[in-house]
C-alpha cells in the first residue's frame, strides 16, 4: 500500500560527518534515556494498578461490560481533555516550561495511588481514575516535545523507540509485581495499590533531579540560544496540512482501537484462563513492545513514518481475526494474540509522535503533539463506550468482528488521506 512519506536524502553534510543514526542508543541524547528512565519506573507503578483493576471491577464488584465501558472511557478519555491543555501551556513556559508541566502531571498521578485504598464505590474510584489521567494528559505532551527537540531530525524515530521501549520495560514489570504481590500478600489489592504508589514518587524524583531544562540541554547540544516561545491557535494548527491530516488519520484508527483491558478480557473469556493469571496477560504486550519499539523506530526512520504507523494498526487488525476466528484456543492463540498486540503498538505509539514532530514548529511542539495525541484518545474514549455497548448487546466476539471491520475501513480512509500528503522533510541536524 503506497503512502506519500518517504525519507529525506541525505545531504553532503551529513555524508561526510560519523552518523549517530548508525550508532544505535548509544548515540541518543541523555535527556531521551533519563526520560526514558522516568516512564519506566512510572509504568511499573502504573500497570500494576492497570494489570488487576479490570478483573478487581467486573469480577469482585460485578461491573457489567457496559459500566466497565463507561469507566474505561473516563481511564483513557480524561487525558484527552487535558492533553491539548498540557501541551499548550508548556509551550508558553520558556525554557522549562516543558519539564515543569510534565512534572506536575507525573506528581498528580502519585498522588492517586493511595487514594485508591480509601475508596471502594465506583464512583468515587471513577473521581480517583479520572484524576490519574489528569496527571498523565498534563505530562504525555510535554514529555515528548523534550524528546523530540532533544533528538536530531534524522534519529526522531529511533529516539521515541528507545522510550517505548524503556517505557514497556516498566509494563513488563509492572503486572510481574502485581502478580507476585497478589499471591503473596494476605490483602493484595492493598499491597499493589502500597507498593505502586511509592514506585511512582520515586519516578517524580528521578524526573526533577535529573532531567535537564529544554533550553539548556538544547543550547549544550548545538550552542545556539533556545526558540522564543510563540503562541498558535488550535485552528492555525489545524491549517496545517500534515497536522490535519495526522489528526485525522489518529481520529479514524482511534475510533476503532479496543482498550487493552477489553482486549484482556476477551482472550481471557477465549481460552477461559484462570482468574489468578490473568495479570499476566499485558505481559506479552509489553515483552513484544520492548522488543520492537527500537527497531521499528529504525525502520519508520528509514522507509516513513507514517507508513508504518498504518501498517501498525493492519497488525492489531491481524489480533482481531485471531480473537473472531472459529480457532483452536490456548497457549497458540495467546501468544499469537498478544504478540501482535506488541507489535502494533511499538509500530505506532512513538512512531506517530515522531511523524507529529516532523510537522509541527519546534517553537509549538507541545501543542501540536498534544493536539494529534487528543484527537487519538477522544477516539478511543468513544470506542471504548461503542464497545462495552456491543459486548452487553451482542457478546464479546461479535463485538470485536464488528471492531475489526471498522478497522479495515478506518485503515482504507487513512491511506487514501495520508497517500494524498506531501511528506515534511526534516531540516538537516548539525554536525
Amino acid at each position: 500500500m503506497y503512502l506519500a512519506d518517504r525519507p529525506s536524502a541525505a545531504s553532503p553534510a551529513e555524508v561526510g560527518r560519523p552518523s549517530r543514526v548508525r550508532r544505535g542508543v548509544a548515540a541518543l541524547p541523555s535527556t531521551v534515556l533519563v526520560l526514558g528512565t522516568v516512564s519506566l519506573i512510572t509504568d511499573v507503578s502504573s500497570e500494576m494498578i492497570t494489570a488487576v483493576l479490570p478483573l478487581y471491577l467486573v469480577a469482585e464488584l460485578g461491573l457489567s461490560p457496559l459500566g466497565f465501558g463507561v469507566l474505561d472511557g473516563v481511564y483513557n478519555g480524561v487525558s484527552a481533555l487535558v492533553r491539548l491543555v498540557g501541551g499548550r501551556v508548556s509551550d508558553r513556559g520558556g525554557g522549562g516550561g516543558h519539564k515543569a508541566v510534565a512534572a506536575v502531571g507525573y506528581g498528580l498521578s502519585a498522588l492517586c495511588k493511595p487514594l485508591l485504598l480509601m475508596v471502594h464505590s465506583l464512583p468515587l474510584i471513577g473521581a480517583v481514575l479520572a484524576m490519574d489521567r489528569t496527571g498523565k494528559g498534563l505530562r504525555t505532551a510535554p514529555r515528548d516535545a523534550m524528546i523530540s527537540l532533544a533528538a536530531e531530525p534524522a534519529v526522531r524515530g529511533r529516539a521515541f523507540g528507545a522510550h517505548r521501549a524503556m517505557d514497556t520495560a516498566g509494563a513488563l514489570g509492572g503486572p510481574l509485581v502485581a502478580f507476585l504481590l497478589l499471591r503473596a500478600a494476605s490483602g493484595g489489592y492493598d499491597a499493589v495499590f502500597t507498593v505502586s504508589f511509592c514506585v511512582a514518587v520515586l519516578g517524580v524524583l528521578v524526573l526533577v533531579l535529573f532531567v535537564p531544562g529544554r533550553a539548556r540541554d538544547t543550547a549544550r547540544r548545538t550552542g545556539e540560544r533556545a526558540p522564543v516561545r510563540t503562541r498558535m491557535p488550535v485552528r492555525t494548527l489545524l491549517g496545517r496540512p500534515e497536522v490535519r491530516r495526522l489528526t485525522g488519520c489518529a481520529v479514524l484508527l482511534g475510533l476503532t482501537t479496543v482498550s487493552d483491558s477489553f482486549l484482556y478480557l476477551t482472550l481471557q473469556r477465549r481460552v477461559d484462563l484462570p482468574a489468578g493469571w490473568f495479570p499476566l496477560l499485558p505481559l506479552g504486550t509489553a515483552a513484544a513492545f520492548l522488543l520492537l519499539a527500537v527497531p521499528l523506530g529504525a525502520v519508520a526512520d528509514r522507509l516513513g513514518r507514517r507508513r508504518l504507523f498504518l501498517a501498525g494498526h493492519l497488525t492489531l487488525l491481524c489480533a482481531y481475526g485471531l480473537l473472531t476466528a472459529p480457532l483452536a484456543g490456548g497457549t497458540p492463540l495467546v501468544c499469537a494474540v498478544l504478540v501482535l498486540h506488541g507489535a502494533f503498538y511499538a509500530a505506532t505509539d512513538g512512531v506517530l509522535a515522531a511523524a507529529t514532530a516532523d510537522a509541527v514548529p519546534e517553537e509549538v511542539r507541545g501543542g501540536g503533539l498534544a493536539l494529534v495525541q487528543t484527537g487519538q484518545t477522544a477516539a478511543r474514549f468513544a470506542c471504548s463506550l461503542a464497545f462495552g455497548a456491543a459486548w452487553t448487546a451482542w457478546g464479546d466476539r461479535t463485538a470485536v468482528l464488528a471492531a475489526a471491520l471498522g478497522l479495515a475501513l478506518a485503515a482504507a480512509l487513512s491511506a487514501r488521506l495520508l497517500h494524498r500528503a506531501t511528506p515534511a522533510r526534516p531540516p538537516v541536524a548539525p554536525p
